[in-house]
């Protein structure tokens, strides 16, 4: 008892002091791009966009009260579930049968990790999916230790489907978990010949019905662009194998992923009993699925492989041998050192001046928290000095070369004039705002930064007048916007 107790206020303060962080975070950080994507969907609702299932926009349109949320409405949020995780996973290791101290081990050294600890702050898909995954584990793990065909063992197996659905409306990787779970429930139905594992997927799975009749209504542009848009050049390579081992190496930090290895190997020696082979399942089904196409994908992003490794914490705290104490000491000590570095380099703006003059400013994606609420007063300054110049009347599109900018564009804009995007590829812009009507507007401002280069030439169209917004970090410039008005009767004014 007083070692669970030791266990638990190490997990409680531990969870404070990260929740004080990122409240922290919360107030002086903006939208990362792909953040600022997610809370796009809020204004356009749908069962699925190209890049995921529409639930992470439901999650949005809530937490904006039916709009896009701020940053700090989106943060403040997301800090809660991200420090309510760890004691979720604790949660799960014990209804996997580890002990209550163990358990609560776990959840503190999961904390520290930095993909959990820093990437579960953002509003992301993996969010949702993140507790969808190890909560559904949970609930299959507790069925799984009762008598067969008893009331909890009905009602863990259909708590267990019905969060797999959510996993599957949070991220298309989702459906993974989904198949892990019908491998466990094949085995289980031989041995207790009970239909309740069935059933709770099939329940699980009218979840996702809405997304599978959307896209296949609409002729699979999901899968049709993570599968085959984004994938030109995209073929076997040691650059691949760099970036998927580089990437866990820093995601989870060098002495974590050591842990996982070993937790990996005690995985296939555990598969004996009925949760031992849940968890494996849980581990093999989606890591099998998504290694080789990190290693074919070189639109693949370290973080893909994370779902697999969210069954190993519960498998390490049943198996004391996985996981040697020196280890696990070392390892989340150098872990929570990376957490606080990050936090640290995002949050103290003059830690900037550290980087190499001749670094890139590009390089470092924490440039893109900061800037955007000096870009968007710019941008509406603009359009209302045009319509105080009696050009009320005229339709305004504001228009970037690629969604990451657009996305920060319709996230803080919200409705008040267009948003069009003129990414390579085909992206939700176009569904959105196509190109043909964006075009088709009086004048286009257009907006863009140093990553894009100078404004393009707009067919039928020259620009009249640009306006350059400097971003600062630390007494440097990380990025300079550039605002460019094009219209047609500047065109026919040259004429």
């Amino acid at each position: 008892m007083i070692g669970r107790s030791k266990e638990l206020l190490a997990l409680a303060t531990l969870s404070a002091a990260l929740l004080a962080l990122r409240l922290v975070a919360s107030a002086t950080v903006g939208f990362g791009d792909s953040e600022a994507l997610y809370a796009a969907y809020a204004l356009h609702p749908q069962p699925a966009y190209l890049d995921h299932p529409g639930l992470i926009g439901l999650l949005a349109r809530a937490i904006g009260a039916g709009t896009a949320p701020t940053p700090q409405q989106a943060h403040t949020v997301t800090a809660v579930l991200a420090t309510a995780w760890p004691p979720a996973m604790a949660i799960t290791c014990r209804a996997c049968g580890s002990t209550w101290r163990r358990a609560l081990l776990a959840g503190a050294v999961v904390a520290l990790v930095p993909e959990i600890a820093v990437g579960l702050f953002a509003l992301t898909p993996d969010l949702p999916l993140s507790f969808a995954w190890t909560l559904s584990i949970a609930a299959a793990a507790w069925a799984l230790r009762a008598p067969p065909r008893g009331a909890r063992f009905t009602a863990g197996f259909a708590f267990s489907g019905l969060l797999a659905g959510v996993a599957c409306a949070s991220k298309i990787t989702g459906v993974l978990l989904w198949a892990a779970l019908a491998s466990t429930c094949l085995l289980t139905t031989r041995r207790t010949r009970s239909l309740a594992p069935w059933a709770g997927l099939a329940a699980g799975a009218t979840i996702a019905l809405s997304a599978v009749s959307y896209e296949c209504s609409t002729g699979w542009p999901m899968l049709r662009h993570r599968l085959v848009d984004t994938q030109i050049g995209s073929e076997l390579s040691v650059r691949n194998l760099a970036v998927t081992l580089g990437g866990q190496l820093a995601y989870l930090s060098p002495l974590v992923a050591v842990l996982v290895v070993l937790a990996a190997r005690s995985a296939w020696q555990s598969r004996h009993d009925p949760v031992g082979m849940l968890l494996l399942a849980s581990f093999a089904v989606p890591f099998g699925a998504l290694l080789p196409l990190c290693l074919w994908s070189r639109a693949a992003e370290p973080h893909w492989l994370a779902p697999s490794w969210l069954a190993l914490v519960p498998i390490a705290a049943r198996d004391p041998a996985a996981t040697p104490r020196r280890l696990v000491v070392a390892a989340s000590s150098i872990s929570g050192a990376l957490v606080v570095a990050v936090h640290a380099w995002v949050l103290i703006p003059g830690l900037a001046t550290l980087a190499p003059s001749s670094a890139d400013a590009r390089i470092d994606i924490s440039n893109e928290l900061y800037g955007w609420p000096e870009v968007i007063r710019a941008v509406r300054e603009e359009v209302e000095a045009r319509h105080d110049a009696g050009a009320a009347d005229e339709t305004i599109a504001a228009v970037g070369p690629h969604w990451v900018i657009c996305a920060q564009l319709e996230a803080a804009i919200r409705g008040e004039f267009p948003v069009g995007c003129n990414t390579p590829v085909r992206d939700d812009f176009d569904d959105w705002l196509p190109r043909r009507r964006w075009n088709d507007a009086d004048a286009v401002l257009w907006v863009t930064d140093t990553r894009f280069g100078p404004p393009p030439n707009l067919s039928g169209r020259m620009p009249s007048r640009s306006r350059e917004v400097a971003i600062w970090r630390g007494h440097r410039t990380v990025r300079v916007f550039t605002l460019t008005w094009f219209e047609r009767r500047a065109l026919a004014g040259a004429a």
